[in-house]
């Protein structure tokens, strides 16, 4: 059901804290539905409707990718990139305990547990990016170049595209 009233989600006061620009885009959210639910009835491309994935090394250590909606994610690549033999993605239950969010509706900004985030590379070259605001059925629209400022510091361009 698409949310009738915007929460003030930690992830919104996270970008008010930064000071990044945002505007809010409400949509009728489903189980499974994922971004392309969120994309084809809100309008938007897909590719610039952004997943946000807690995942965790050998080590249980928890950290976020940010990857368009239309592609997957290599866990051989970001492994790679982040130095570990091997990642996958977290279980619901232990995703929501790490990001303080329900999956559906986790954001990369305001998360209960500070995580490095991976930023596929490419996300950087589009105009406008739409990311999950910290509940199912709310995603913000934004600047990619403020995902730096927002993220303070935590951000890691990679490319974990899978082929």
């Amino acid at each position: 059901m698409k949310p009738t009233t915007i929460p003030m989600t930690n992830a919104l006061r996270a970008l008010d804290a930064a000071k990044v620009a945002y505007e809010v885009r409400c949509y009728d959210y489903t189980e499974h539905g994922g971004t392309i639910q969120a994309a084809t009835e809100l309008g938007l491309d897909h590719h610039a409707t952004i997943k946000t994935i807690i995942l965790e090394d050998e080590d249980k250590k928890p950290f976020v990718c940010l990857m368009h909606g239309d592609c997957e994610i290599s866990t051989k690549n970001l492994a790679r990139a982040r130095g570990v033999k091997t990642v996958q993605t977290c279980a619901p239950a232990t995703a929501d305990r790490h990001s303080g969010y329900h999956v559906g509706g986790t954001s990369p900004f305001g998360t209960r547990k500070r995580m490095t985030v991976y930023v596929q590379r490419t996300i950087y070259d589009l105009p406008e990016i739409y990311v999950n605001a910290g509940h199912r059925g709310i995603l913000v629209a934004m600047k990619p170049a403020d995902l730096d400022r927002a993220l303070a510091g935590l951000t890691t361009p990679v490319d974990v595209t899978q082929a």
